[in-house]
């Protein structure tokens, strides 16, 4: 996403770049604002003139005469008033709505691009609420506030021009208490930004704990800690509920002093015009209207301090959104500058294009957080078309070598290097590295969708009979037939309608399909069984006879038939060897194996 550096202007900058399309809209509402705004301003003139007549030593004469036509003008005014501001509200609305939808799909796209470590910082409820309740307020002001802006500066202009040319004297009153409620509804402003960007942050930790709890329900009732959960919600909640009760309140101390200025703003109009009046220097008419627009320009001024404090939230959801916008994308990789014209993938034949698909670590390290290496200085070397076998128990770094491999984290460069065929990862274009390198982890994300829409959510064009047979070999075929409503069957969030291994089977599946000439199978069969397992590592051998394989695992059974098995321990490449090589070794590989073997046995001749 494109950023902006202009601190100072960010704010303006952002609105102008997201209301792309919506400018005329937005211009249209503005020019239908203003001259609404003028012809309001004609009413008070009409009735002077109509009063100043029929006070008039002539009786009003020319007014009965012409009472249909001055009549006819108020109603003129008002309707044309009144389209005008149709006009501006529609045009409004539209520019705002098309704004927000411009922000929440760059907003999606951007969180999409971000890398892992990004993701690790920032809490779900708090990025969901920062691209819906934050965009909205945003939207709001757009669409109200700042057109009202508009209006407001336009309308106190166009009143003290219409008052001045009536009364200088009494014009200069009401101007006196213009600065006072300025600087007043400033003050405020700056007293309620802080707290609004405290409540702000307040929602997103409610939301977050509202997300986690919804997406964890099973646990909770699992473990019985609904009571735990509705105390850490309701703790939340009074906070956030706290902060806005101090809010309303400052609102409240707010509106309450602003109503006595504008009262004592009416007073001193009043009784300064009377005695203009008695004095002869202001007619009733002219005193009437004056008063009028006086009423016109309290209930702006006045209203400052809203447009102020909505400008105050709107600033804070500024920030909030902008933090995303700002946050660093991936790194994408070197393109067309080094490998040519236009994106070089794997299957471009391309003299800098990969000939092979042998992957190779070498001295690699690598920390989540700076000092705590989980890999420790790694090498090894997977040829093309065979099959890797990773064994390591929780924390190893097994799972950190496969999202190395994917980009999902960045290695740097002084801590070693990761090539495909030859080439540096990190100068692969990572959508194209992503596309070529298949991954089932060991706890998928399955959609709110089909299960036919999961399977082929790795390749949405997929042919009925592709996506059958990806399932066939996955081993999931004939439990998805046994559903009521076979590959339609709805999947619950996050696949919770379904066991562990179902789930497994069908991320297995949704990989088949996508046919990447490397794959990554990251204990993504530790919740089945291990008959089922054998039958689904006999159809992946037979299917993947040409990919380059990786399984990671706790179980031995899934590796022995590897062509090479390494074994990590706390970051490091204890040894490496084939099955029956590491066996011999009588290493730590032997050890695991013999226990898992002694348990398999012992629950065969339980069962």
């Amino acid at each position: 996403m494109k950023n902006i550096t202009k601190p100072k202007y960010r704010k303006l900058h952002l609105i102008i770049q997201f209301l792309q399309g919506s400018k005329v809209y937005f211009a249209a509402a503005v020019a239908a604002s203003l001259i609404s705004t003028i012809l309001n301003a004609l009413t008070p003139q009409i009735f002077r003139f109509s009063i100043d007549e029929v006070l008039s030593g002539n009786g009003g004469t020319y007014l009965s005469g012409h009472l249909w036509i001055l009549a006819m003008m108020i109603v003129a005014v008002a309707v044309a008033s009144g389209i005008f501001t149709y006009i501006s509200r529609t045009n409004t609305a539209k520019a705002g709505e098309n704004f927000a939808k411009n922000l929440r799909d760059a907003l999606f796209i951007h969180v999409q691009k971000l890398p892992m470590k990004w993701h690790d910082r920032n809490q779900t409820g708090d990025i969901i609420q920062r691209c819906t309740s934050d965009v909205e307020v945003i939207r709001g002001f757009v669409v109200t506030q700042l057109l009202e802006v508009f209006r407001t500066a336009f309308l106190v202009i166009i009143s003290f021009v219409m008052m001045f040319s009536m009364n200088v004297k009494l014009s200069c009153i009401v101007l006196l208490f213009v600065p006072v409620v300025i600087v007043y509804s400033t003050v405020f402003y700056r007293l309620i930004a802080k707290r609004f960007t405290t409540a702000d942050e307040a929602e997103g930790e409610l939301s977050t704990v509202v997300q986690e709890n919804a997406t964890g329900v099973r646990v909770v009732r699992a473990f019985g800690r609904e009571q735990f959960e509705m105390e850490r919600f309701d703790k939340k909640n009074n906070a956030f509920a706290r902060l806005w009760i101090r809010l309303g309140t400052l609102s409240g101390l707010y509106w309450g002093i602003g109503d006595l200025i504008t009262g004592l703003q009416v007073v001193a109009v009043i009784i300064f015009g009377v005695m203009e009046a008695v004095n002869g220097f202001i007619s009733v008419g002219e005193f009437i209207a004056f008063a009028a627009y006086n009423s016109t320009l309290v209930w702006p001024i006045r209203g400052l301090g809203r447009i102020l404090s909505d400008m105050s939230k709107a600033g804070v959801s500024f920030e909030r959104v902008d933090y995303i916008i700002r946050s660093q994308e991936e790194a994408y990789g070197k393109r067309a500058e080094i490998y040519g014209k236009g994106n070089v993938g794997f299957g471009e034949e391309n003299e800098t294009s990969p000939k092979t698909y042998d992957i190779s670590f070498q001295h690699v390290s690598f920390g989540y957080e700076d000092g705590k290496d989980v890999l420790k200085d790694i090498s090894f070397t997977i040829p093309e078309g065979r099959t890797f076998g990773v064994l390591g128990g929780t924390g190893s770094g097994k799972s950190t070598v496969v999202q190395l491999l994917s980009r999902l984290y960045e290695l740097k460069d002084s801590r070693g290097s990761i090539c495909i065929g030859g080439r540096e990862i990190r100068d692969i274009p990572i959508e194209e590295l992503r596309r070529n390198i298949g991954t089932v982890l060991q706890e998928p994300f399955l959609y709110s969708r089909t299960i036919r829409e999961n399977i082929s959510a790795s390749v949405p064009d997929a042919s009925m009979e592709e996506i059958r047979y990806a399932a066939q070999i996955a081993c999931i075929d004939d439990a998805i037939m046994s559903f009521p409503d076979g590959y339609d069957t709805l999947v619950g969030e996050r696949g919770v309608t379904l066991s562990g291994g179902q789930k497994q089977r069908i991320a297995i599946a949704r990989m088949l399909l996508q046919k990447a000439p490397i794959m990554v199978f990251d204990d993504s069969l530790s919740a089945v069984d291990s008959q089922t397992d054998y039958h689904i590592r006999c159809a992946l051998k037979e299917h993947m006879r040409e990919a380059t394989v990786i399984l990671i695992s706790h179980r031995v059974t899934s590796l022995m038939g590897a062509d090479e098995i390494m074994v990590l321990n706390q970051g490091q490449i204890e040894e490496c060897g084939t099955h029956g090589e590491l066996i011999r070794k009588n290493g730590i590989y032997r050890k695991i194996y013999d226990i898992q073997m002694s348990r398999d046995d012992r629950e065969k001749m339980e069962g």
